[in-house]
């Protein structure tokens, strides 16, 4: 078996994209490819203290920046884009969390418009231990702080949407996006539906860790070294982003209001899980409706993410797309020890 190629990809600020489609490729690779690349966080590496507030540093709509698009050669519409996250790590000794006055699940919104004040505009500065393995939250209001293991993970990923459409960075949407999902860690594999020639892939918006809706509106958010294995399935292209884990197959849906995000994920999630068991359609609801999990992505984006999941101790000697994220953990493995 030949030796992945491995290519860097370390985007200069000018190179930042805050939008899947209407980009033309920074890197074009081959299916198999190892990229080393690292991202900035969603506030473009602008918020450097609690008094950086996002509102006076930062430029909307240029937040939440991606690093890409990637071109994967002989991607086709209607093909599979499998990304196995290799390794995301850190790439500074802090991150930061912030609320913002309109956005975030417990305050008032541009579309949720009440007559009392929204929340403050407030910054918490986290430090990030990763030889530890810990970030250190401190309160603001008082000397309260507590270490939290870091569990990295890339809150936006995705694909060109079809049709030419231009989607922001801040949306989740079939293509992927900014979906939030804390599920989305190194040793997962995500597989995309291909809308246009190369697939476009990018990545972005690292959380040093996140909890489950991401409620405040935003994470530990910090800068990363990421390393990604880039792979392509002719055909068999997802509705939505699909997610497999070493312990889990994991459908996405993403939309408003929150319970079509969740029909939409368990949809996907009873549809696969009929064909890779061979049940039919009502055998497999009645299974997911017993054994699956619904966590949260995120309930404050511009559309909402729910995950379905379900054991792959169900599936016995059947596989997702035919192993193949055995096969690119196994990459992933070699890599890291070669390196």
């Amino acid at each position: 078996m030949s030796t992945p190629e491995v290519v860097s990809l370390h985007p200069t600020p000018e190179q930042y994209a805050y939008a899947f489609g209407g980009h033309a490729p920074l890197l074009t690779v081959s299916p198999g490819t190892i990229v080393e690349l690292s991202t900035e966080d969603c506030f473009a590496g602008n918020v450097h203290g609690v008094e950086d507030l996002p509102s006076q540093v930062c430029t909307f709509p240029f937040l939440n920046p991606v690093t890409g698009p990637i071109a994967v050669e002989g991607a086709e519409p209607g093909d599979t884009l499998a990304v196995h996250f290799v390794e995301i790590v850190p790439a500074r000794d802090w991150a930061v969390s912030t609320t913002f006055p309109h956005f975030g699940a417990l305050t008032t919104t541009h579309s949720t418009a009440m007559l009392h004040p929204a929340l403050e505009e407030r910054v918490w500065m986290y430090d990030v231990d990763v030889a530890a393995g810990v970030c250190r939250f401190q309160a603001r209001r008082s000397g309260f702080s507590v270490e939290l293991p870091l569990d990295p993970m890339h809150g936006t990923v995705g694909v060109a949407p079809a049709a030419n459409e231009v989607i922001m960075s801040i949306t989740p949407a079939a293509h992927g996006g900014n979906m939030d999902t804390p599920e989305l860690r190194a040793g997962v594999t995500a597989y995309f539906g291909v809308n246009v020639g190369g697939g476009m892939l990018a990545i972005g918006d690292g959380h040093a860790r996140q909890g489950e809706g991401e409620a405040c509106g935003t994470a530990v958010e910090a800068a990363m070294r990421t390393v990604v294995v880039v792979d392509l399935v002719k055909g068999q292209a997802p509705p939505s982003p699909r997610l497999e884990s070493d312990d889990y197959v994991m459908t996405t849906g993403s939309a408003k209001p929150l319970e079509d995000a969740y029909r939409m994920s368990q949809h996907d999630l009873v549809g696969w899980t009929s064909a890779l068991l061979g049940l039919e359609e009502l055998d497999a609801y009645q299974l997911v409706s017993q054994v699956g999990l619904a966590p949260a992505g995120n309930v404050v984006d511009t559309n909402y993410t729910m995950v379905g999941k379900l054991p792959k101790s169900l599936l016995g000697t059947n596989q997702a797309y035919d192993g193949l994220h055995d096969r690119l953990r196994g990459t992933a493995a070699d890599y890291l020890r070669q390196r």
